[in-house]
This record gives C-alpha cells, structure tokens and sequence, in this order.
C-alpha cells in the first residue's frame, strides 16, 4: 500500500472540516505525531473509498480511546448522547423511561418514536449490528448497551445522510465504533464513582489481551460495568409529583364507592357516604367492627389528610444495570495480499426497573376494569354476613351496580420489571489487493450473523382471574382458592395467591453479506480519480413472545363475548400483546467516486467532488435508488468551503410493520382536565364532566393505550442539503474554526404521534381527531389511545453547527480549548388534516412541553484541557437550552437552561504507564430544570440526569 502523511489523514478523519488532527472537539486533547510520520490508506465513515488524500466533504467528529477514558461516561451511549447534535436518547434506565436498560444516539432528533434513534445507522468497523430487543417486545434500532466497552477503541459520527454509501437508516447520520487494534501485551482499566448522595454507584473494569505472531494477532476483550439505582425518593426534585392533587388519589387505604352505605339506617351512616362524589378510605391500623359497627372503620376520604405519594414507593429515577462482555479477534495474512479476519462477541445484560405497587383500580360497572363482583357472604366483606351483619342488612357489591374499589397494593410489593438481555455475534472475512487495469485495487468479502434474545420478567403484577374468584362465593369451592380482603391489610398469603410475574421473551438477528472494493481508475490533472463500489445482502428477523396467560381472556369475569356492556377482557394487570413474527430480506449495490477537479490554481488551491449512487430492492417495499453529491473547495490552503445534498432512504423496520397491538400506558397531560365547562373552546372536550382529572384514574394518571404496527406502510425518503466553512489560518498556529449548515426533509416520514399530540388534536379540533381517543361516558377518564405508525406528510429540521479550537504550548504546560455548539432552527412535523382543510404543523423547536421531548435551540460543549510532563487536567461544560413548558401555576410555562461543569486531573506514572486520574462530574450539583410536562418525576429523563454531582477515580496500566 500507499503511504502519507498525517496532515493529510486529518484533513479527512478527525474533523476534516477542521482541516486539523484533533480528536473531539469536546474531550481531551493528545499531542499530535510529528508532521513526517507516515500512516498507511485509510477508509473514513462516509466514504467507502480507500485513499491516500482522503480530504472529505462531510462533518465527521472523532472520538479517540483518550476521548473515551477521559470523559467519564460509563458507557457509549452516555458519550455520544452527551454530543451537542445529538437529541432525546434513551438512556438512565429509569421507572419513568421506556429504556429498559437499552441505550440509544438520536442524532438531529429524528428517531421515530422517542429517543429511539431508529434514523441513524450505527456501524461497528464498517458494518452493521444487530437490533435491540426490549422489555415489551423487540426494537428498531441499535442498543449500545449491546456493545462491551472494552472492544471500542474509538469512534467517527458523521452528522450527514449516507444513504447513498451504506443504505437504509443513515437519514439522520453514521455512527461507526473502531475496535480495538491488535497489540501485545495487557491493557487494562478499573473505575469507580459515587454520587455525592451515596448513591448511583458504578465499577467498571476492562482487561484486554493482545499477541502478535509473525504473520497474524488475536485480541481478546473482558469488559464489566455495573450500575446501582438512584431513587426518586432521593433528590428534591423527583420526590414529589409538581401536578398538585386536586381530588382523592389511590392509597393502601383504599378509595371505596360503595352502593347502599349512602344513609344508612343499620350503619348510622350519612347521606352520600361512600357515594361517587364521596368515596371512603380505611383509617389506617383500624380493626373494622363488627356488624354495624363496620363503617367506623372508615372515613369520608379528603385532602390533605388522604394524599399519597406514589413518587416515595421506591421508584427508580436510573434503575441498575449489570453487563458482562467479551469480544475476541483473530487476523492472519494468508498471502502476502490476502488477510482473514474472524471475529467473535458475547454479551449479557441485566437490569431493572422499580415501580410503585400496583394501582387497583376495579368495580362492577365503574373503575377501570370492570365485571367484578362481592357477595355479602363474602369473607371479608366488612358489610356483609360474614362480619355478623344480618341478612336483611347485609351488602353486597354486585357485576351490574357502580361500585368501585382503587387501592395501591403494597402487600403485593412493588412492581418490577426484569431483563436478561443476551447478545451474540460471528463474523468473519477477507480482504487483500489485487492488480486490475495496471493499478492497486483494495477489496474485502465480510459476513456476519448476530442475533439478540431478551427473557424478561414482570414482577409482582396481580392475576385478576383470581382476585374476582377470591371475591366471589365459588371460592369455597374451588381447589386452592385464597379468600381476598380488599378492604383492610391483606395477609401474605392472600398476597401470594393474587400476585403474579408476567414472563416473556423477544428477540431480533441480522445475516448480512457485503463485498467491496476500491481504487483509482486513472489520473487527472488535479490528481487520481478514485472510486468504490459493493454489493450487500441482508436479512433481518424478529420473534416477540408475550406472555400466554396475561393475554388470554379471563373465565372469573364477565368477558365481552358474553355481551354485557360491563364486561373486561383482560386477566392481569400485565399488558396485552399479540403475538408477532417478521423478516425482510434485500439486495442492494452502490458505486462511489471521488473527482479532483481541480489544483494548485489562482483561488482554487483544490475542487472535489465526490459521487455516490445505490440501488436498494426489498422484498417488502420493493426497490429505489439514492444519491449524494458533495463538493469541497479551497480558494486558499487555510479555507475549505464545502457543500453536500444527499438523498435518504428507509424502509418499514420489522417493529413498524409488524409490531403486535399491545397494552402501554401513556404519559402525557390531558387538555380536557377541568371538564367540558372549563375547555369550552375545545370541541373535542364536550361531555367530559366537570373537575374531571386524568391524574385520578388509571395508575395515577398515565393513559391507557395500544400501540400497533402497520403492514401497509411505505419507504420514507429524505433530501439532505448542507453548507459549510472550515478555516485554519496560518498566521495562528492551533486555531480552526467550522460552521455547518444542514436542513434534512424526511416525505413520507414514519412515525406515529405523541399521546399529547393525539389528545391535543382531539381536543382542539374534535370529530375525527377524537377517533383514536376513548373516553369513559360517565367519568371522561382515558380508557383507550390508540397509537400506530403511519407515513405522516413531512418531517424537516434545520440548524447550524459551529466550532472553534485552539491549541498552543506555554512554559507552564500545552493547552487545548474547544467550544462546540449545535443551534436547532426548526423541527416541525407536517401532516394531513382529515378533514380536508390546510395541514397540520407542529413546531418543536424550543420546546419541551410533550413527556420526554425537550428540543431546546441551543446546544453546546467545551473543554480546556492542559498537561505538562505527567501531568494533566480538564475542565469540561455543557449547556442545555431553555425550552417552553406546558402552561401551569406550578412553576411557569419555561423550563430553565442549565449549564454542567465537570474537572479531573490525573498523573502518569513509568511504571507499566500506570495513569491515575480522579474527576467530578457536575460539579456544582446542578439538579435538571423543572418539567411539569414530565410529571411525575418532574424532568426529561432521556437530556438530563437527576444523580448530582458525581465522583469518580480510574486506573489504567499496560502490561
């Protein structure tokens, strides 16, 4: 192969853009090799052309192995999701969250649901990896928590539609992960950090293996993280909801409306006692007295005195995770011109997420599930004849009367929902030389297959079944049945007999065989046109495998087969989901050339352009074709101005088209809250009764929903155009500066709407709006929204990215100063009106009034790193914007920007390279701005954390 020198390899790796050798612009900074050193061909993310001059015209950011250790992420989903480009990501693995345990980059915020990160393509040396898997079915993106740490040696974003070079998912940009190069010896690296509230613990440890023979190497990687929780009973902020209880919440006390104890002459009980404008609670550590002496054990429930707050339940805010990795590597070179490359990778992941104990919420024609019923013979029922209430005084609470119970079930203890996450992966290839048409040419045959398979569990949910048969007569009967008390503290073991853990598993795999090559055609006068070309097959599967019992029909309550209008049809309170399998297969084929067209002239030091074109045919949604055209100039050796329009391509994943409906539950705020009287202007609010609150109903608040996928879904496809300018003055050594203009437009986008955005269409706009919205008629509560993927109008964002760096030696020690920052103009969803009239627009931009959703405008990141012998420290800060808040009297419509501060200072020792660096993260224990909008934990969990200011000492040593 060819050599050059690494001024040229900068100019297009690490931000070529900068037309420097930096690593990040954000983290640590290491001296740069002299400017002789020489390095052989390299393949930069965004181009599959291998050459010696690889000047390029996309943005791409660098992460290097320092970059890595020395920005105190825990994993690389932290470190990526922390870039000023990148938007809501899922992340913490929090109760709030729909992470479980997964981690996720959503570059320019255009993953399809949230934080999904479903439009950017992430790559591992070039290929493609596996999707994620989840605790309620299988997933469309990656997880990077599929990845051991220790097999990443570094990493390359290009924030730039790439459809052209790599295929479907790239809309939004390329994230490529380098492994590990083949070395001898033994590196490894221990970590531990605390929170300054002793909490959120994490030890971390990789140890990695390398050999060098005479003509081949073998890498070996262990990699272990461990991460302990952080309550929401902990922090200030997450300790209670900011929604203000405005009626009666559930408790362990209960919440009893109870027909036939309103004036009742045998009780002695007031008029309306019990009644749906009144109901009663337990008084807490009563024994209930006997015949009419029931009702002294309860009270006419009221605020303050029957607040509960589910918050202090022992809710996780980052819920704890456990991963083991190993990934190993064998090269050989075969010939001299021919190399085998066999890769191998296993991971496993388990984590979980605590959530308050089950919200009972049951009755006969009232509650949210309905069709049960209570004899007055019943064991426990305090106001029947088992409490020595006589016949003709005795009550009873049957399938067709509106009686209601809501009662938090402690003894059932807290829900908790557990994954065992299990990933493997085998790949291997060739690659070499060959000469063709009197030239080098560099080509490589890969294959890989890697499947994902999630057993999860679903702790300590309640079999309805057997709670409507412990109520009922026929328990005596019935072999093993437990007589339930829902009117006081149950006892173990009518706990046990109505607890039950929802089990299911899921899983996703990828086959995946490319070939490519690449090299110069001829000469031109500005120099070798170069191009690349390759043909890929993929396939990609996944199975979902719910529960069997959760969704089958009960057989102890009335189903709707049985045509009463109180029926249910569910038989836990773990949530239904069809059962689904799917697979698409394609071909796909793409040709790229990189042009000189001109050089070393009057204000055209150079002018490139390069081309890219790809031919993809699924079997789902049949073929299309994409291109990329992008031109770099230099009037002059210190300025690069450079342009690119790209076009995207994605077609349906497996999720979107083939997901089962399934049960969710939704967090939003309900506009109609208030009732029809106090949302008069809203149509779609109409008959919602007044002080209606969806705080009160359904497992304190959170909306009763279906999501399903859609198998009539079509190939998105997007037009991505960008603008920049890069200078490197020679007159200041070590300054450079970027600033990138970039507008993508997604037609025919996937997506499915927000539950806010659906509840705000239907009740701003009513009638056909309010089609995917139930309502109970005599409540106005929530009991179904239902939220499927469909090919919305258009999706389009705009922005600029801008960067400065300066680096300079004093006496006192080298320093490197980066400011990084990322303005979002617009991010607006364009949709068809059903009614015929003008679309529908949705601006997000500067907005953070939708649950986990928060778009501020402005984004940044700097560092001010500095060494001097064995000696080095940083300082690290991140702003976050402000962004608008959903109106309220709480707090104010605004949640506030924040800006994070974080230092380290380490020490490098000769023995074994032994470095020791310690570093606090967040140093001024800045908490996240308050969200009503992400009531009730009060915070975006997915672009901010709740841990505080946080410790942390590492270790690492070459052996």
């Amino acid at each position: 192969m060819q050599a050059l020198n690494v001024r040229a390899l900068c100019a297009g790796t690490a931000y070529a853009a900068l037309l420097t050798c930096a690593a990040t612009p954000v983290f640590a900074q290491t001296a740069q090799p002299a400017a002789d050193t020489t390095v052989e061909e390299i393949v930069v993310t965004g181009s599959r052309i291998q050459r010696k001059d690889a000047d390029g015209v996309g943005v791409v950011t660098t992460l290097t192995e320092a970059d890595i250790k020395n920005s105190g992420a825990g994993s690389v989903g932290e470190l990526l999701q922390k870039l000023p480009s990148a938007g809501v990501s899922l992340s913490s693995n929090g109760t709030q969250g729909t992470s479980y345990g997964a981690s996720s980059i959503n570059l320019r915020y255009l993953g399809g649901a949230e934080g999904s990160g479903n439009r950017v393509l992430v790559l591992v040396d070039g290929h493609r990896w596996v999707d994620g898997v989840g605790q309620r079915g299988f997933r469309d993106f990656v997880d990077l928590n599929t990845m051991p740490l220790g097999m990443i040696e570094g990493l390359e974003v290009l924030k730039d539609g790439a459809s052209a070079i790599y295929g479907s998912d790239a809309i939004a940009g390329v994230v490529n992960i380098k492994t590990a190069r083949d070395f001898d010896g033994v590196k490894a690296q221990a970590k531990y950090g605390v929170s300054s509230e002793g909490d959120g613990q994490q030890y971390s440890g990789i140890v990695n293996f390398g050999k060098r023979f005479e003509s081949s190497a073998l890498l070996v990687s262990l990699s272990y993280v461990k991460d302990k929780p952080i309550l929401t009973s902990d922090r200030d902020l997450t300790r209670v909801t900011l929604v203000p209880a405005t009626a009666v919440g559930t408790s362990p006390n209960g919440l009893f409306i109870l027909p036939g104890l309103s004036n009742n002459a045998y009780f002695g009980t007031a008029t309306g006692f019990a009644a749906s404008t009144a109901p009663i609670a337990f008084n807490a550590g009563a024994t209930i007295g006997a015949g009419s002496q029931a009702d002294n054990a309860f009270h006419t429930a009221a605020l303050p005195g029957d607040y509960f707050n589910t918050q202090a339940q022992g809710i996780y805010s980052a819920g704890p995770s456990e991963r083991y990795g190993v990934y190993t590597r064998y090269t050989a070179d075969l010939t001299d011109k021919v190399r085998l490359k066999v890769e191998g990778l296993y991971n496993q992941r388990k984590s979980d997420q605590l959530f308050s104990p089950v919200q009972l919420d049951i009755g006969g024609t009232s509650g949210t599930i309905r069709g049960f019923a209570i004899p007055n013979s019943q064991a426990f029922n305090p106001f029947g004849t088992a409490n020595g209430v006589p016949t003709a005084n005795a009550l009873g609470f049957a399938a067709n009367q509106a009686w209601r119970i809501r009662k938090v079930m402690t003894e059932v203890g807290n829900r908790d929902n557990v994954q065992d996450v299990k990933t493997m992966r085998v790949a291997g290839g060739l690659d070499g030389t060959v000469s063709l048409l009197g030239r080098d040419w560099t080509w490589d045959v890969y294959a890989l297959y890697s499947k994902n398979k999630i057993n999860s569990r679903a702790l300590n949910a309640i079999n309805y079944d057997k709670l409507a048969l412990g109520l009922g007569t026929a328990c005596a009967s019935a072999a093993g049945c437990v007589p339930v008390n829902l009117f006081a503290p149950m006892t173990a073991a009518q706990a046990d007999y109505i607890r039950y853990t929802v089990v299911e598993s899921n899983s996703t795999s990828i086959f995946d065989v490319t070939a490519n090559i690449t090299g110069e055609l001829f000469q031109l006068p500005a120099g070798p046109l170069a191009i690349a070309a390759g043909v890929e097959h993929r396939t990609n599967k996944a199975v979902d495998n719910p529960d069997a019992f959760v969704n089958t029909a009960p057989t102890n309550i009335p189903t709707p087969a049985s045509g009463s209008t109180f029926a249910s049809n569910t038989s836990t309170t773990g949530q239904t989901r069809t059962p689904t399998r799917g697979e698409y297969s394609l071909n796909e084929a793409y040709v790229e050339a990189a042009i000189p067209l001109l050089k070393d002239l009057p204000l055209a030091k150079s002018l490139d352009v390069s081309l890219a074109l790809r031919y993809s045919d699924y079997d789902t949604v049949g073929g299309d074709s994409t291109g990329k055209i992008g031109v770099g100039w230099r009037p002059i050796e210190d300025i690069l101005v450079r342009g690119t329009y790209s076009q995207g391509f994605r077609a349906p994943s497996i999720l979107e088209l083939y997901q089962g409906g399934r049960q969710t539950s939704f967090q939003g705020v309900d506009p109609c809250n208030g009732g029809a009287a106090a949302n008069a202007s809203r149509p779609g609010c109409v008959g919602v009764p007044t002080g209606y609150n969806q705080a009160n109903y359904n497992l304190n608040g959170l909306i009763a929903g279906t999501i399903a996928g859609n198998t009539k879904l079509k190939a998105e496809t997007a037009d991505t155009y960008s603008f920049g300018l890069a200078v490197k003055p020679r007159f200041a050594p070590g300054l450079s500066a970027t600033v990138d203009w970039y507008q993508i437009k997604v037609k025919d986008a996937i997506a499915s709407q927000s539950a806010t955005q659906i509840l705000n269409l239907c009740a701003q706009q009513g009638g056909v709006f309010c089609d995917l919205v139930t309502r109970d008629a005599s409540t106005g509560a929530i009991t179904n929204l239902l939220q499927g993927a469909q090919n919305l109008a258009e999706i389009e964002t705009s922005g600029i990215d801008t960067t400065i760096r300066y680096e300079f030696s004093t006496d006192v020690g080298r320093f490197a100063a980066v400011l990084d920052t990322s303005y979002l103009d617009t991010f607006k969803t364009t949709s068809p009106n059903p009614t015929g009239g003008a679309p529908i627009v949705d601006e997000r931009a500067g907005k953070g009034d939708q649950p986990r959703s928060t778009y501020p405008h402005w984004k940044g990141q700097a560092s001010l790193t500095w060494s001097l012998g064995s000696w080095n420290a940083l300082w690290r800060g991140r702003y976050i914007g402000d962004t608008t808040d959903v109106a309220n009297t709480v707090k104010g419509a605004k949640t506030d920007s924040i800006f994070y501060n974080d230092l380290e200072a380490g020490y490098v020792f000769n023995t074994f390279e032994t470095a020791v660096s310690i570093g606090v993260s967040n140093v001024f224990d800045e908490a996240p701005p308050a969200s009503y909008a992400n009531a009730p934990i009060n915070y975006d969990i997915y672009t901010y954390d709740a841990r505080g200011r946080y410790m942390y000492a590492r270790v690492s040593a070459k052996f």
